[in-house]
C-alpha cells in the first residue's frame, strides 16, 4: 500500500509540474480547451484563415507551418503574408518558380530581418507544394506617407504604383475598437493619422487576398494578431467585400498561466494560441 501511495503521490506532483511548465495551449474563443489536430480539423471548413501571430514567437512559427502543412496535404492552397510587400510580388514569384537563386531573391526582396530564422520554411513550404504565395503587405514608404499626411497624401501617386495599394479611397471607421485603442495607448499625443496608417496596411492586405483568392483553394494568411485581433482589421476589409466567404482566424496571446484562457483574451480570434510569457523569443 505503501508503494502504491508512493507511485501515485510521484504521478500527482510529476502531472502538477509538467503543467506548470507547458510552453502553449489552444482554446476556443470562449475558453475551451482543444487540441491541435482539433484545430486543424476545423480549419478544413475555411476558405480564407487569418493567422495572428506575435512576429518573434518560436511557438507562433511553428505552428503556422503545421498548418500549412497540413492543409497542402489535403487540399489546394494559397499562402500570403503581411511580412512582404506587394511590389516584390514579381521577384518573388520568379524565386518560387526557381528562376532566380536564393542570393538573388535575398537582395531584390525587401526581407525582414528575421526572415531566415522564422518565414522562410514557410516559403520553402511553398516552393514544395508549387503554391502562390502572395506578398500582401503595402509597400513601407507608403504607410509612411499616409502617417504623416493621412490619406490624401496617396492620391499623388502616379497609377502604377497605386496598383500596390488597396483601390483609393478605402473605407474607414475610426470607431471601429481596435483603431480607437490605438490613439488611446498613446494618451492622446497621437496624430489621427497613426490608426489610418494602420488601417491602409489592413486594407491593402485585405485586397490582395481577395485579388488573388480562387475558389476551392485555402487561402493561409500570416499576420501580425493585431492585424485581426477581435475580428477587426484585415477581417472587416475582408468582410466588406466578400461577406458570404468562410472566414477562421487565430490569434496568439501570451500569459503567465497556459492552463486557462484569461477574460481579456477571450473572444479575439475563432482559436486562441496561449504561450507561456517566460518562452523565448526569435530576437
Amino acid at each position: 500500500m505503501k508503494k502504491i501511495l508512493f507511485v501515485l503521490f510521484s504521478l500527482i506532483v510529476i502531472s502538477s509540474y509538467s503543467q506548470k511548465t507547458q510552453a502553449y495551449k489552444v482554446f476556443t474563443a470562449k475558453g475551451k480547451p482543444v487540441c491541435v489536430d482539433k484545430m486543424l480539423k476545423s480549419l478544413e471548413k475555411a476558405d480564407i484563415i487569418l493567422f495572428g501571430e506575435f512576429h518573434n514567437n518560436p511557438i507562433s512559427h511553428w505552428l503556422e507551418y503545421e498548418v500549412g502543412d497540413y492543409l497542402s496535404s489535403k487540399y489546394d492552397v494559397m499562402f500570403g503574408a503581411e511580412m512582404f510587400e506587394s511590389d516584390n510580388q514579381e521577384d518573388f514569384n520568379r524565386y518560387l518558380r526557381s528562376e532566380i537563386d536564393k542570393e538573388s531573391f535575398d537582395s531584390l526582396v525587401r526581407l525582414w530581418p528575421n526572415y531566415e530564422t522564422d518565414y522562410s520554411q514557410l516559403v520553402m513550404l511553398a516552393k514544395r507544394e508549387k503554391a502562390d504565395f502572395i506578398a500582401t503587405n503595402i509597400p513601407r514608404r507608403y504607410a509612411s506617407m499616409v502617417h504623416k499626411g493621412g490619406f490624401e497624401a496617396l492620391d499623388s501617386l502616379p497609377e502604377n504604383e497605386k496598383a500596390w495599394i488597396a483601390p483609393l479611397p478605402i473605407d474607414y471607421d475610426p470607431e471601429l475598437p481596435g483603431y480607437k485603442m490605438m490613439m488611446g495607448m498613446m494618451m492622446g499625443h497621437a496624430s489621427p493619422n497613426l490608426p489610418k496608417a494602420q488601417a491602409i496596411k489592413d486594407a491593402t492586405m485585405a485586397h490582395f487576398i481577395l485579388k488573388n483568392y480562387k475558389p476551392g483553394y485555402k487561402f493561409i494568411h500570416y499576420n501580425g494578431a493585431y492585424h485581426s485581433d477581435n475580428y477587426e482589421g484585415i477581417l472587416w476589409y475582408l468582410k466588406q467585400n466578400q461577406p458570404i466567404l468562410n472566414y477562421i482566424t487565430i490569434s496568439t496571446v501570451t500569459q503567465k498561466d497556459v492552463n486557462k484562457l484569461y477574460d481579456d483574451n477571450k473572444g479575439k480570434a475563432d482559436f486562441i494560441i496561449v504561450v507561456d510569457s517566460n518562452m523565448t523569443t526569435s530576437y
